[in-house]
């Protein structure tokens, strides 16, 4: 039996008619109808998650992983605030969430009862819309109620993908459970014919052609959002600059090898082309704002203007692959010969001063450090022969990955917040079979421990735990003085270690103190079979734990 309240029987329907599968739920009383109804529906899975904060960024990270949209309901008052973190990164970072928020009713908002805030725009800056579905008294305001959540659905993936907001006003009585069926609601479909044509190109490639320095930048983007292969043909006639939050070919270090570099103006361009979302690093950044009176093209399906570069000169509304796709086909009815002469000597330039960024890179003597470990973790993946995800932590765990990873990593790059990292890789675990490896610093993995309090978690989340006694990332910031202060109150100085909090959450603890356990260390977290998350700590401090070897007894 489904709920008697209309407004959440109108809300259930449709989210299963707009294929709705996966639904995060939170505790509370002001929601518990509208859980109910989900687990009933028997169409949409539900994980409980009892920290909001925690439980966006689980959503969070079965969004990213598959594209379809996730649900997060939660309960009313500042449950509804704490998901703002994860709905931030999901809006910057084009992931389909709603966010289902249970409420007191309007006449209670500001009169000082229990739970009551202003919810209806408490999100409104980054969600794509919001809506308030009241309880129905007639056929029009039904109608209203059903229109309202058609709109907020359809708004997932119109003009670009991102997060919405559908808040509930509830009255009391809350659990009359009578209702037989689900009603049989009139759901609103959209449908885009629009697509490219290589008219809308004639402009793009009439700059591209004329360029003598193009570059092409692949900032984050899902994989499959590109094919490959149009990179690879795109490469003989442009710098291609990816990153590892795109990794569908090109040169991936041009940031790190920017940074070599005290001359950096011969590898400026005269013609950029900027695909997908955010960038890791700032050297390149801060090479493409030297630019001047050159042209900036920016591809992206919503038509948002975002000037990352600040010399924008036009913007595409369309899907990156769709672009590219266009461009090597015009590409091939010119003389591709001249234009491939005319960018040779560019083109050399950068592919001489990767190759010898890469060969520098790999000559490294072997020392206990952050970027070792996460070397020595990417080249035992490269061995693994079944599919595999791995999330990078903000913020200097991502940076090695950079560096290191020949594969596509996730990150929250949308916001580059570190609060919610270890909760989006948990979220992806519980979205596939596959093996989801987690790499993270520890102020962020234990600002967001309350991720490993799940009983849901399986054998298949893994964690590389650099431990390395608070945020060595502000260490590289120029000009913070290294004293007291810094270690302190910016960088969060500590000795703790993760293995109570891996007892108390049953997951398994593995600490390595040197280099001849860490290779023994990062082979069994890969090769591990049991059935509770691994959390494999590298200490990288002077805490003087006692050195466990790779035989320690698990927690």
């Amino acid at each position: 039996m489904y709920s008697n309240k209309e407004n959440i029987n109108i809300l259930t329907s449709l989210l299963v008619a707009h294929g709705v599968r996966r639904a995060v739920v939170c505790p509370g009383s002001r929601n518990a109808p509208i859980v109910h109804n989900l687990v009933k529906s028997g169409a949409i899975s539900c994980y409980p998650v009892t920290d909001e904060r925690s439980a966006g960024f689980y959503a969070l990270g079965m969004a990213l992983l598959d594209g379809d949209a996730v649900a997060v309901c939660v309960t009313s008052g500042s449950a509804l605030l704490n998901v703002l973190p994860a709905v931030a990164e999901a809006y910057y970072q084009h992931a389909p969430l709603i966010i289902i928020s249970a409420d007191r009713p309007l006449a209670w908002i500001d009169q000082q009862d229990g739970q009551t805030i202003r919810q209806q725009n408490a999100l409104a800056d980054f969600v794509k819309k919001a809506i308030t579905l009241n309880e129905p008294t007639d056929e029009t305001q039904r109608w209203h109620c059903n229109r309202l959540a058609n709109e907020a659905l359809l708004a997932t993936n119109h003009h670009g993908v991102g997060p919405v907001h559908i808040n509930v006003p509830l009255s009391e009585p809350l659990f009359g459970y009578d209702v037989p069926t689900l009603p049989n609601e009139r759901t609103i479909s959209r449908h885009t014919p629009h697509s490219l044509v290589e008219a809308d190109l004639n402009d793009l490639m009439a700059d591209f052609r004329k360029a003598e320095k193009p570059m092409i930048v692949l900032g984050q983007m899902h994989p499959g959002s590109v094919d490959a292969s149009l990179v690879k043909a795109l490469e003989a006639h442009a710098v291609v600059v990816s990153e590892v939050l795109s990794r569908f070919g090109g040169l991936q270090n041009a940031d790190e090898l920017l940074a070599t570099y005290t001359d950096t103006a011969p590898y400026i361009p005269d013609f950029v082309l900027y695909l997908g979302g955010h960038l890791i690093g700032k050297n390149l950044k801060s090479l493409l704002r030297q630019m001047h009176n050159a042209p900036q093209w920016l591809v992206n399906e919503s038509g948002e203007v975002v000037d990352t570069f600040m010399n924008l000169t036009a913007i595409i509304e369309g899907k990156p692959n769709e672009v590219l796709s266009l461009m090597v086909q015009m590409m091939q009815q010119a003389d591709e010969k001249q234009h491939e002469d005319r960018t040779k000597a560019y083109r050399q330039l950068w592919q001489t001063a990767h190759n010898a960024y890469r060969k520098q890179l790999n000559q490294l003597a072997p020392t206990l450090s952050e970027g070792y470990t996460v070397q020595c973790f990417e080249q035992q993946l490269q061995q693994v022969g079944h599919p595999f995800e791995v999330h990078y932590a903000n913020s200097l765990s991502v940076r090695l990955a950079n560096k290191y990873a020949q594969h596509h990593v996730w990150c929250n790059r949308g916001v580059n917040g570190i609060e919610g990292s270890l909760s989006t890789a948990a979220g992806m675990s519980l979205a596939t079979q596959a093996n989801v490896y987690c790499v993270i610093g520890d102020l962020s993995f234990f600002y967001d421990q309350n991720a490993l309090w799940n009983t849901r978690l399986c054998g298949n989340l893994r964690i590389m735990l650099l431990n390395n006694g608070g945020g060595k990332i502000f260490q590289h910031v120029k000009g913070m003085p290294a004293d007291d202060i810094q270690a302190t109150f910016v960088s969060a100085t500590h000795n703790t270690s993760a293995q109570g909090i891996c007892q108390q959450n049953g997951a398994r603890h593995l600490l390595v103190n040197d280099i001849e356990t860490l290779q023994k260390g990062i082979a069994e977290l890969i090769g591990y079979g049991g059935n509770r998350p691994f959390v494999l700590e590298v200490n990288l401090t002077s805490w003087g734990v006692t050195t466990t070897k790779c035989s320690a007894t698990p927690y």
